[in-house]
């Protein structure tokens, strides 16, 4: 396990790659891939935010804040060099994948403490790619229908348009909550409040999934959950429905309760990995690795669906997650050739592992939570930049005892199912006592779940 996750630990900190050098002079400079010259300041890629904001800037938030400083810096570069916030670059514009989550990165750097930049030029920038097609992957490809419906439509030739809608309705709740810390007038950040919960449009109470949707507002026919592509990104239905990290509250009510929102979590282990590839015409890496990880409609090896196992914080019953977080790590990952569950995509994959050893994950970045679950090692400390300390200890872990007991933060009892970036930040002791069995009676009131908009009063 150790190997493991410094194997992990190693591989995440390759990303994103730095692209500027200091000269004679004692400059820092870069070569723009914008506009050919030499330019100051930073610049970072080899980065695709559509992986990265899950979980590796949250952790470069947590671990090195005067990187992210930096990165924060070089995305000022990209903006006033290029025009628009990169998405995918590598570097420059790469024509890769969906979102607008430079939104995710730009907001929870700021609310997470970061200073000393042009954030001004940043938010201006959100603003400018929620509103406009840039070239390639930049902006937000079919805008115009997402502005004005409140979803990119199925059947308008805009490609992956439920994975597009979903994501910018996260992006749109990044822009909302970075708009409130800059202290931006409510006349000017109400609507992306109201966007982020355009998700709510795609949710087909017949089925309980997610679903494209046409323009005169009738869902796709016919429709097959399991259908990988077409209206989502390298997944299905099963994968995405959960794509709605701001609003897990809301989700569960869409679903009838957290009951009924439970159960639809575990069909995900207990459906059988079938899948349709005729969007693609043919098995695509990613859906080869879902069957052979054989968990079910679970897909860890891509990253749409590897928050998921963290929604049973949002819906009382955490065991579960401590349960499934256990199992992924042990069957997904080992220090081998061939140990590896899929895409690594720019330190994602890895980041996962090494917050799920920690026994924390960033289900929301921009909502300064990290949800719960249980670490893997008997004690881990984690050593920050501003000399303080976070010190996990689980003296009586081990393969058996896979479930918290109890939990105490710096000495207190503690049953909520998410910590606070702060407090971590502060330096903090987090003690669990493990056991075979799992503590049914820990992390189950309304008050324990962590962060959603529909619970703010």
């Amino acid at each position: 396990m150790i190997y493991t996750f410094y194997s992990c630990l190693y591989r995440m900190l390759f990303f994103p790659n730095r692209l500027y050098e200091v000269n004679a002079a004692g400059q820092t400079v870069h070569y723009s891939p914008y506009n050919g010259k030499v330019m100051p300041g930073y610049m970072f890629a080899g980065t695709g935010f559509w992986d990265t904001f899950r979980a590796l800037y949250p952790f470069l938030n947590l671990v090195y804040p005067s990187m992210v400083k930096e990165m924060q810096e070089g995305l000022v570069n990209d903006y006033k060099e290029g025009g628009w916030l990169p998405e995918w670059s590598s570097p420059g514009y790469a024509d890769c994948m969906i979102g607008n989550n430079s939104a995710s990165i730009v907001a929870e750097a700021y609310i997470k403490g970061a200073r000393g930049y042009d954030i001004e030029t940043l938010y201006q920038a959100l603003k400018h790619g929620a509103n406009n097609t840039g070239p390639n992957a930049t902006g937000r490809r079919g805008v115009e229908y997402y502005n004005k419906l409140g979803y990119v439509p199925y059947n308008v030739g805009i490609n992956e348009n439920a994975a597009r809608t979903l994501e910018y309705a996260y992006d749109d709740f990044a822009i909302y909550e970075l708009g409130k810390a800059l202290h931006k007038p409510e006349s000017e950040i109400a609507i992306y409040k109201k966007h982020a919960q355009n998700y709510r449009n795609l949710y087909d109470p017949e089925t309980g999934l997610m679903r494209g949707k046409n323009e005169d507002g009738s869902f796709e026919k016919p429709f097959n959950p399991f259908k990988w592509g077409d209206a989502f990104t390298e997944g299905n239905s099963w994968h995405y429905t959960w794509g709605v990290f701001q609003d897990i509250q809301g989700l569960i009510n869409l679903m009838g309760g957290k009951h009924k929102f439970v159960e639809k979590l575990d069909s995900v282990f207990t459906l059988p990995p079938i899948f349709d590839d005729s969007y693609y015409g043919t098995v695509i890496h990613e859906i080869r690795e879902m069957q052979i990880a054989n968990m079910g409609q679970y897909a860890h090896g891509n990253q749409p669906i590897q928050h998921m196992i963290y929604l049973y914080d949002y819906a009382g019953e955490p065991w579960k997650g401590q349960y499934w977080a256990r199992e992924t790590m042990n069957r997904m990952y080992r220090a081998t050739p061939d140990g590896y569950c899929g895409d690594e995509d720019n330190g994602q994959t890895s980041a996962w592992y090494v917050f799920s050893a920690m026994g924390f994950y960033s289900v929301c970045p921009v909502s300064g939570q990290y949800a719960l679950s249980a670490p893997l090692f008997k004690k881990l400390t984690v050593n920050l930049e501003n000399g303080k300390t976070i010190n996990i200890n689980a003296p009586a872990n081990s393969a058996a005892n896979k479930y918290v007991k109890t939990l105490t933060l710096n000495g207190k009892p503690y049953d909520y199912n998410w910590v606070d970036h702060k407090a971590l930040l502060d330096g903090a002791n987090l003690n669990f006592d493990m056991s075979p069995v799992p503590n049914k009676q820990r992390g189950i009131k309304d008050l324990d779940v962590p962060y959603s908009m529909s619970n703010e009063k």
